[in-house]
């Protein structure tokens, strides 16, 4: 084995791909706007033979289309000489147009035999390159746009907006057919170089299925932008037509940290003093979005799943608070390991949940996913070393293993009750969303129960109108005949703070009710045939669900379009009495009467049907799929008559 030691100085926003036998081992940063760009970049390569060639290829980068090429080489790495750096230049050719000269790129180059701990050191420092800190913040404001290009047959788009700015995306709402589109979002991206850089706009027309047109480009060169302050932007779209008005503010690092288990800035009582002066009461209305801080501790893991053929696995820590996100080194061939790492991230919302994952990982392809614990900030135990079993990705399930942490949570109470109020952070790197069986199903069954829990308060209360308990009646009549006639407008809330106070009060006497409502994974164990049929039924009822939604809604509508001009009339006739009855009579008076019909009608007439007016009512409109039928069938009426 051979170690390749190399920096780029070489020949648009060109990016630079380094490949051997086929597999990508490298890809350099973009240089923006430039033909002569000059990376200054160093990276160590491990080679198994130096009889595969270096493929070097060069594109010019292009957000949201495809990659232009501009040319490849190679370098034949038996003809480099051992220990010793050489400037090599390499003449870049298109391999259909061999005779086309697309300029060069320089490289410093230089061949080491590989040692001993080599591959571990090398592995160490490509893992703490991802695991770099930010040092600073973007917020950006997406305002409007104006005047943009139309790009759909009624004139006019349905536009929305694609940021990228390295690895970190965002993509913005869908606003429907306008040209003058308002979004009014807010999002931040994390800054890691000092100099700034480049955030990649594109602008898009949102078309069903088919592939989405491309509206115009633009960008923002950070660097420019002075610090602590807010830049109104108003970019010129390139390729184009319009222009995109963004607020763009550049602020300093949060506390995010990460240092060895000896370095806890909370064991330093100095330090600890100082951060509980930060987010004490007295300082509830500096720096608002301040809301605390979070330290983890991540200790160790142990009996870890095996990824690797050998039986081992080389496992890694990436530890996330909403946006960011921060890793721990490898430790490499172990199923129990020990990083001893602390975290420290600042807390914009005290209702976040913090996320550990753990990965193995692979040299030539992505991470191997091991396990996860998610845990919400509000639930964690300051000072508590503690044991989580690991879970699956969508957290419903255990995998093997557990980890050890220890997590301190300090915030503000006033500042965290502020932003619970303001809309929630989104996250601008999440998985594409997928159709999943499993998901439908446990979705259905969440909504299902819901309902069901609206029926079942329903039937109580008409079990009260029906007098199947003569006691539980005559309680519910007397209670609903004072709550009515002594009702305040601030009973309403009253009502809320006993129900929330009376559970306080169940929980507190160790009757907690909360957990049977959590939601079972039993669906993964059921065969197959079940789960198709608990699919089918899932469809069947979600088809006669939006069935009645969508028929309610359309009688609703075809009674004030005269479909049916008798029930028409009569919803003319109802309403004039209902205005008449509520303007001169008090609606106290009113909801009672209401009442005293209810609970007194069985009384009356014992075998009376209960029924309910308004929706017998509505069950005689038609909806439109009624009409389109009554009207098709007419036709055929009229078109038999006319044939006799």
């Amino acid at each position: 084995m051979y170690c390749i030691f190399f920096a780029c100085t070489g020949t648009s926003d060109p990016y630079v791909k380094f490949k051997i036998a086929g597999k990508e081992i490298f890809r350099s940063k973009t240089i923006h706007k430039n033909l002569n760009p000059v990376w200054d970049e160093k990276v160590s390569l491990l080679v198994e033979s130096l009889r595969e060639p270096l493929y070097v290829k060069v594109f010019d980068y292009d957000f949201g289309l495809q990659d232009d090429f501009m040319g490849s080489a190679y370098l034949h790495l038996e003809s480099l000489e051992h220990q010793r750096t050489l400037d090599v230049t390499l003449d870049l050719k298109d391999p259909h147009y061999p005779n086309h000269d697309l300029g060069s790129l320089e490289l410093a180059v230089t061949l080491i035999p590989k040692e001993g701990d080599f591959r571990e050191s090398l592995r160490l420092s490509d893992v703490h390159r991802k695991a770099q800190l930010w040092r600073g913040i973007v917020s950006i404001r997406l305002i409007e746009a104006r005047h943009l290009q139309p790009m759909d047959a009624n004139g006019l788009s349905d536009p929305y907006v694609k940021f990228r700015m390295g690895d970190q995306k965002y993509r913005s709402k869908t606003i429907p057919k306008t040209l003058n589109p308002q979004w009014r979002e807010q999002f931040d991206f994390h800054l890691y170089d000092e100099q700034g850089g480049f955030i990649d706009i594109t602008i898009w027309d949102k078309d069903v299925g088919k592939k989405d047109d491309f509206m115009g480009r633009c960008q923002v060169d950070l660097s420019v932008l002075s610090k602590e302050c807010t830049h109104r932007l108003d970019l010129p779209l390139e390729e184009g037509e319009g222009t995109l008005v963004l607020l763009v503010t550049l602020t300093a690092s949060a506390a995010v940290s990460i240092a060895d288990l000896s370095v806890n800035i909370l064991d330093d009582p100095h330090e600890r003093k100082e951060i509980l002066h930060r987010y004490s009461l007295l300082r509830s209305f500096h720096n608002i979005k301040d809301v605390g801080l979070v330290q983890v501790k991540v200790i160790r893991a142990e009996g870890l799943m095996a990824a690797d053929v050998t039986g081992k696995s080389d496992p890694f820590c990436v530890v996330e608070l909403s946006n960011d996100r921060l890793q721990t080194h490898t430790v490499y061939k172990n199923l129990n390991p020990e990083w001893n790492k602390v975290f420290t991230f600042n807390v914009k919302d005290i209702h976040s949940v913090l996320e550990v994952t753990v990965y193995d990982e692979d040299r030539d392809r992505s991470a191997d996913f091991l396990g996860k614990v998610a845990i919400p900030l509000l639930n964690i135990q300051n000072g508590e070393r503690k044991a989580y079993a690991l879970k699956s990705k969508e957290l419903t399930g255990p995998t093997k293993g557990v980890i050890f942490l220890e997590i301190d949570v300090i915030y503000n109470v006033v500042k965290a009750g502020m932003r619970t109020l303001i809309p929630i952070e989104q996250k601008y790197i999440e998985d594409e969303p997928r159709v999943s069986k499993q998901l439908l199903l446990q979705n259905f069954n969440r909504v299902r129960r819901c309902i069901m829990l609206l029926i079942n308060v329903g039937c109580y209360i008409n079990s009260c109108f029906e007098w199947e308990s003569p006691q539980r009646s005559i309680c519910a009549f007397l209670l609903f005949v004072l709550v009515v006639w002594n009702f305040e407008l601030y009973m309403v809330p009253l009502v809320l703070l006993m129900l929330l106070a009376w559970n306080y009060i169940l929980i507190a006497l160790g009757k907690d009710t909360r957990h049977g409502d959590v939601v079972s994974s039993d669906s993964e164990r059921k065969g197959f045939m079940n789960k198709l049929y608990a699919i089918q039924d899932v469809c069947i009822s979600v088809q006669n669900a939006l069935d009645e939604v969508a028929s309610c809604g359309e009688r609703i509508k075809n009674t004030f379009n005269w479909t049916v001009p008798f029930l028409s009339w009569l919803s003319i006739v109802a309403l004039c009495a209902a205005t008449l009855a509520v303007y001169f009579i008090p609606l106290r008076y009113i909801v009672l009467a209401w009442g005293v019909n209810k609970f007194t009608k069985k009384l009356r007439d014992p075998y009376s049907i209960d029924n309910n007016e308004l929706l017998d009512f509505l069950s005689r409109v038609p909806s439109d799929v009624q009409v389109v039928g009554n009207t098709y069938a007419l036709l055929i009426k009229s078109f038999h008559l006319i044939n006799c």
